[in-house]
């Protein structure tokens, strides 16, 4: 596994423990080195950012885009993945819009439900085509 697929996984657990434990994803990050003796990735770190700094926009997205679903319908694995991707396709000019759909298909595909690819992929894909009216340039 590439070196990024590994820290958007690792960024997915931590934004997924985050919630659980209703703490902030840089908390729990701290808790996991300071604790585990854990090595992050700075990708790891940016990811966590990014997401923790949009969180509002990517989820206003999120929730209007994902036809018939609400944010708190959605499995947890997915909303995670989709925040995510919708951070790195909207803040992240570094990642190809193509990688960052790709990787979060990819994410939800190892540990999600069997329909939720293709739900991250239709969410991921209405905003991707929608990307020119939502970014500033």
């Amino acid at each position: 596994m590439a070196t990024r697929s590994k820290a958007r996984l690792r960024a997915l657990e931590i934004l997924f423990e985050a919630e659980q434990r209703e703490q902030t994803p840089h908390e729990v990050l701290s808790t996991r080195v300071d604790k585990a003796n854990m090595v992050v990735n700075d990708y790891v770190r940016t990811i966590i950012t990014g997401v923790a700094e949009h969180r509002e926009e990517i989820d206003e997205l999120l929730a209007t885009y994902a036809r018939g679903w609400t944010l708190d319908r959605m499995p947890r694995v997915d909303l995670m993945a989709l925040r995510i991707g919708t951070w790195e396709l909207l803040h992240n000019a570094e990642i190809p819009d193509a990688v960052a759909v790709s990787e979060a298909v990819g994410l939800s595909r190892q540990l999600s439900t069997e329909e939720s690819p293709r739900f991250v992929n239709g969410v991921l894909g209405r905003i991707q085509k929608l990307k020119p009216t939502l970014v500033e340039e």
